[in-house]
């Protein structure tokens, strides 16, 4: 019938699955499908493949279907026997689905009063809607919801941010195709986004969305905009949009459009006081939602006689117009101008698009950059006349608290993508709607190319060359940094985004002229530039534009291009001082914010494309010596951050010292000296890359030649710390590898050497305990130098030294061949040790005896000076022990140095110095044993039945040990009496 259409699709058999028959039924009214069943039971969004079929063959064959009246009309022809014969046959073959309808149905016209009886006539599904009917496409309502609750719920896994996306795409498409099932499935995906259960997690737990949900939410937000401010909408169904924005937009966790949800640091400016004309508390204002605009928008309209005529027509025109005022119709050429909030006028360019009025959004946005040229043109002469006016006066006024680039609406964006599109598309295959009503044509997708002038073109220029001007316009506007991490994330990312897009277009000569025409202007357009010479400390640094630029520009004008580098590459919101003037959003600073300033969350991502800036400029410049000049000054004058600097220096090393050329001595000289920025910057500060950073310097140093490694050894306090300076510094330059890699001749390794000896004393003066062995080491070839060394380590030895130290150098000397001199430091390494009972496995045992040892092998004078400091340092009784045994073993001095010999007799054990050793030896063992015994559990009884073995043999080296060990056994039993298991094991060993 006219109105419905059944059939049944095969879909054929496959390996795995049989051929099955699907049952569609289609309702259609005034070309739209509006309901479809079919009994594959599929559920989505979309129609499943057997209505699309069964549609597309109804399309392509028309003829092979039957065309049946209205069932109505077919019933009134019958008689009343054929009407009984098809309602029995029509129960028959249906039984088991219609009988109970059917006995009800008859039970209901049966009876007198019921319902059915009071309406004339009966319902007809294939005889249509009504003319009054609302008619729109079949939109499954309850799919719609399910599936982005579903999507939702994974939480942007599963690739479901993608399936979201996808699903405003089809509202967008539906807005082009004049779909009124466009705002339907809007309202479905939002009322399912506000029943998200995260939402009333987020807020009270003060944590941000992820970036990628945020983004959904901007879309959802820009959607609405879009819907509300479709052009042709009845005002009734604005009203009832506005009604349904205001209810989400007043729910509790509606989404912030900053994103900031109050987990962020607050503005610091506004805890300070500002002046009477301060802005109002961002804490006390009303926040704006993701639907705030969407709102705001609703208050709009397309009545405007003016706008009218822009979008409908290419020949509106005024000649005689006087452009005398801010706010012209026309500008001076008689050419259409629209002024309104910008983010606001580009909204309506993107409403236009996106339904289905490619060439009026076209018109507009054309109008739109002719009046943003026009406003640069009269900024730039209203500067001029300021300057000539106030020369002394620095203007920073502020232009734009609200930024094009990162504006939630995108303005610079669309006015981009509409221009852009154009390029695509030449006269013919524009749709022109010229009625603003007729349906898209289908578009022919070329290259971009410049296309024959539009009526409101310079000459020369086309579609491309105004999009890439407003996206330059844009992106170097001046803006203030806006609140929030999220915000200013944002507008990082769409600057990177448009920036992608510009690289995508070849540059001409018609193109570089925009640019040409654009950084002149950036660089003298003042407070409206942020490249003009004078900024508000606040401005969105312009680093990742400006290298841009100075990639474009630097083969067609290198010195603008350098121009526009060098003054993108400040950085204010680091500097301790900031320009003040004529602000409009005053900030000022107190002298106690630190100058890392805790309201720019992207700082870090900020410096870096400021580093990305420099190194691009340092690798352009090489073998221009004035340039690598001015390069250098403007690093060191605006890089606030050592480790950023510390890159820099290594680019420049690496692009200097590329191995297909010569080094260049003036980029190695750059390298340098920003190497020792660095170490004067870090010196005092923790770093944990320093000891790299001081390695590499002198790796650096090196490359340059002799004079730098001299020139960073005569000025190392200035540079490094005096443990950098002999153990990595001196030792690497006076290594062989840096002697062979430099050719140097005798005369300059020996001033080099003397350079480094002056510098190893210096530090051994200022930091003996961390420097005195390397420069001992360092002095070893010079004689004096090494003696200087030696007194500077005994100055040192009774006050600032460490035993341990001690012990080292002590070592060192006694492997250089002085002996003496090792066993004097030996000594005094002793007055500072301290060992106790039960340290019997501290480290510095094996220094006493090895002290000892070299004690022992000088000769007994030695021996009897360091016992007394052994005893007196030492209570660990076994380690004692261990000293005495040796000291019996061999006569001292037999191994001794110098020829010395003597008579070769064994050293008593009667007389000093071992008596001494000997008593404090036994004195030891006796206070660990009351000690052990203290604290004792059972499972250490036979450990210490051990311990008072080895005991027993120290005692008896005594001639009267066997009675003293004896006593001292009987008096143990005596006062431990009540340990008797322990004491029992006592008496089974020692009786």
């Amino acid at each position: 019938t006219g109105f419905h259409l059944s059939g049944t699709v095969t879909e054929p058999a496959i390996q795995s699955e049989p051929e099955t028959v699907c049952n569609v039924a289609i309702s259609f009214d005034r070309c739209k499908i509006t309901s479809v069943t079919c009994s594959c039971g599929n559920k989505d969004i979309f129609y499943c493949a057997h209505v699309v079929a069964l549609s597309l063959y109804r399309i392509r064959k028309p003829d092979q279907v039957k065309l049946h009246l209205p069932i109505s009309e077919t019933l009134f022809q019958m008689n009343r026997d054929q009407l009984q014969k098809f309602v029995q046959y029509l129960i028959t073959v249906h039984h088991t689905e219609v009988l109970p309808t059917a006995q009800k149905l008859a039970d209901e016209i049966l009876s007198q009063n019921s319902e059915i009886n009071q309406v004339h006539g009966a319902p007809d599904p294939t005889a249509g809607a009504s003319i009054d009917d609302e008619n729109c496409w079949h939109l499954d309502e309850e799919q719609v919801q399910e599936q982005v609750k579903l999507f939702l719920s994974q939480g942007g896994y599963h690739g479901s941010g993608k399936q979201l996306n996808l699903l405003f795409a089809k509202v967008r498409e539906m807005l082009k195709m004049r779909d009124s099932n466009g705002a339907r499935m809007l309202t479905l995906i939002t009322e399912q986004f506000m029943a998200d259960p995260r939402l009333s997690l987020w807020r009270p737990q003060g944590t941000a969305m992820t970036d990628k949900y945020r983004q959904l939410w901007d879309e959802l937000g820009a959607l609405w905009m879009c819907i509300v401010l479709n052009p042709h909408c009845k005002l009734e169904q604005k009203a009832s949009w506005l009604k349904q924005l205001k209810k989400w937009n007043s729910v509790d966790v509606c989404p912030w459009e900053d994103g900031n949800h109050g987990s962020e640091l607050p503005n610091l400016t506004n805890a300070l006081p500002q002046g009477a004309n301060a802005n109002q508390d961002s804490s006390n204002r009303p926040h704006r939602t993701v639907f705030t605009r969407a709102i705001e928008a609703c208050d709009l309209h397309w009545q405007d006689s003016h706008l009218q005529h822009i979008i409908s027509s290419d020949l509106y025109t005024n000649y005689c117009y006087h452009d005398d005022t801010e706010n012209s119709l026309f500008d001076s050429r008689g050419w259409p101008l629209w002024h309104e909030h910008v983010p606001t006028a580009c909204a309506r360019v993107d409403a236009l698009r996106s339904h289905g009025y490619p060439r009026e959004a076209l018109r507009l946005a054309i109008a739109i950059v002719n009046t943003l040229r026009r406003q640069q043109q009269k900024q730039l002469e209203m500067f001029r006349t300021q300057k000539k006016e106030l020369p002394h006066k620095s203007i920073t006024s502020i232009t734009n608290l609200e930024g094009w680039v990162g504006h939630p609406l995108d303005p610079v964006g669309t006015l981009f993508s509409s221009l852009m599109e154009a390029c695509h598309m030449d006269d013919e295959s524009f749709p022109g709607f010229s009625d603003f009503t007729e349906n898209m044509g289908q578009c022919k997708s070329l290259e971009y190319q410049h296309l024959p002038a539009h009526k409101f073109l310079e000459e020369g220029e086309s579609y491309l060359t105004l999009a890439v001007e407003v996206a330059l316009i844009g992106l170097g506007q001046q803006r203030i940094m806006p609140d929030g991490l999220y915000t200013q994330e944002k507008v990082c990312r769409n600057e990177e985004q448009l920036i992608s897009k510009l690289q995508e277009i070849e540059l001409d000569d018609t193109l570089v002229k925009i640019f040409r025409k654009q950084a002149v202007f950036l660089l003298e357009a003042g407070p409206y530039s942020g490249l003009g010479e004078i900024i508000h400390r606040e401005s969105v640094p312009m680093h990742t534009f400006a290298k841009y630029l100075f990639t474009s520009l630097l083969p067609h004008d290198a010195e603008l291009a350098y121009k526009i580098a060098l003054r993108a590459m400040r950085l204010l919101v680091l500097e301790s001082t900031a320009p003040t003037g004529d602000l409009t959003r005053p900030h000022h600073i107190a002298s106690v914010v630190p100058n890392r300033y805790p309201r720019w969350f992207t700082l870090s991502h900020i410096e870096s494309q400021q580093c990305e800036l420099a190194s691009t400029m340092l690798t352009a410049a090489k073998g221009d010596v004035r340039r690598l000049e001015t390069v250098l000054e403007s690093i060191q004058k605006n890089i606030h951050s050592s480790s950023h600097i510390f890159k820099l220096a290594q680019d420049a090393f690496k692009i200097a010292t590329l191995m297909d050329s010569l080094p260049d001595i003036t980029l190695l000289k750059v390298s340098l000296e920003l190497g020792l920025q660095v170490m004067r910057m870090t010196l005092s500060t923790l770093n944990w890359r320093r000891r790299e950073m001081v390695r590499w310097l002198v790796t650096c140093a090196t490359e340059v030649g002799v004079y730098a490694l001299d020139s960073i050894m005569q000025s190392w306090f200035t540079l490094f710390t005096p443990t950098e300076a002999t153990s990595i510094v001196a030792t690497t330059v006076m290594s062989n590898s840096t002697i062979v890699r430099l050719h140097l001749d005798c005369h300059q390794q020996e001033k080099l050497a003397s350079s480094a000896r002056t510098l190893a004393l210096q530090c051994a003066m200022k930091d003996p305990q961390n420097c005195a062995l390397s420069a001992l080491t360092l002095c070893e070839k010079d004689h004096i130098a090494f003696e200087t060394a030696y007194q500077i380590v005994l100055d040192a030895a009774t006050t600032g030294m460490s035993y341990t130290q001690l012990f080292t150098i002590a070592r060192y000397m006694e492997h250089r061949g002085y002996p003496m001199r090792a066993y004097k430091l030996a000594t005094l390494a002793m007055t500072h040790l301290n060992l106790s009972y039960n340290q019997d496995t501290h480290p510095a045992i094996n220094d006493v005896l090895w002290a000892c040892a070299l004690s022992h092998s000088l000769g007994k004078n030695e021996l009897a000076a360091i016992i007394p400091l052994v005893v007196k340092s030492v209570k660990c009784a076994t380690v004692l022990s261990d000293i005495l045994r040796r000291c019996t073993l061999t006569t001292p001095g037999m191994v001794g140095l110098h020829g010395r010999r003597n008579s070769g007799k064994l050293m008593s054990l009667d007389k000093a110095p071992l008596r001494q050793l000997l008593d404090a030896t036994i004195g030891a063992y006796i206070n660990t044993t009351h000690s052990r015994l203290t604290h004792i559990s059972p499972r250490h009884y036979s450990e210490f039945i051990e311990f008072l073995s080895k005991a027993r043999e120290t005692f008896l080296m005594a001639h009267d040990g066997h009675i003293q060990f004896t006593q001292f056994i009987d008096n143990l039993k005596q006062i431990y009496k009540g340990k008797k298991k322990l004491m029992m094991l006592v008496r089974e060993r020692f009786g």
